[in-house]
């Protein structure tokens, strides 16, 4: 009997995990096939005594620098967010509008799967390069130490959080193009604030702009994709209308 509850155990925790897997599946609209390939075309992250390589230490100092900033220190905090919901609470502000499961399913559901499937196209490039972060190059703390062990030994190059955030700015301001300037000032300094918290280096930011830009792109040749993005344009539109 005591085999017996063990083995329906595990298999009901099979079943959990394999459901859950599947569930990540289905929020992608691409696989990590279809996505821009970063291993391919972008260039390999600079080597340690290249210019290149100087021109990150450089702006690693200067990212240092900005933490002297109490008020640019805290939005670099808040923008280690990773979570879709607590990126689309920051977005809202320069969106116009608050961008929840609640408010705006469509807008949340296109926003939410469109993240994820960019987040994706940074997983070969760091998968290959194992790129070394600033903060364990150098041997010092971030902003966020609570985050560094976790991500000690995950690749620097390219940086996650800046495809993230450089990826909703361009699917916000294209739901929205009157806040498309604000939208995109957020979308940057995102990217920049992984360079002031310490975790990546410039060049690491600078390259997830250019991944994330062409996922975007590719994303267009995607119907699921643009039949989301036409039912999230039309729910904006008419909550913009009730509001006025």
């Amino acid at each position: 009997m005591m085999r017996q509850m063990m083995l329906l155990m595990a298999a009901l925790m099979l079943s959990t995990t394999v459901m859950k897997a599947q569930k990540a599946v289905d929020q992608l609209y691409l696989t990590v096939d279809d996505v821009p390939d970063g291993v391919y075309w972008l260039p390999a992250p600079a080597e340690p005594g290249s210019s290149q390589f100087m021109y990150d230490i450089s702006q690693y100092y200067w990212g240092k620098q900005q933490r002297l900033d109490s008020l640019r220190a805290r939005k670099a905090i808040r923008e280690a967010a990773y979570e879709v919901s607590d990126m689309a609470e920051q977005f809202s502000v320069p969106f116009g509008m608050e961008i929840s499961e609640q408010t705006m399913p469509a807008v949340y559901k296109v926003l939410s799967r469109t993240t994820l499937t960019i987040r994706l196209s940074a997983s070969k490039p760091k998968a290959t390069y194992k790129r070394k972060r600033p903060y364990v190059y150098f041997n010092e703390s971030t902003l966020v130490p609570e985050e560094e062990d976790v991500l000690r030994n995950e690749g620097s190059y390219p940086s996650g959080h800046t495809v993230r955030g450089w990826g909703m700015a361009l699917l916000l301001s294209e739901i929205n193009p009157d806040a498309q300037n604000e939208l995109f000032k957020l979308g940057y300094e995102w990217g920049q604030s992984r360079v002031i918290a310490g975790f990546h280096w410039q060049s690491d930011v600078d390259a997830s702009r250019m991944l994330a830009a062409a996922c975007y792109a590719r994303l267009h040749a995607c119907q699921v994709f643009l039949d989301d993005l036409a039912a999230a344009k039309k729910e904006f539109q008419k909550l913009q209308k009730k509001s006025k």
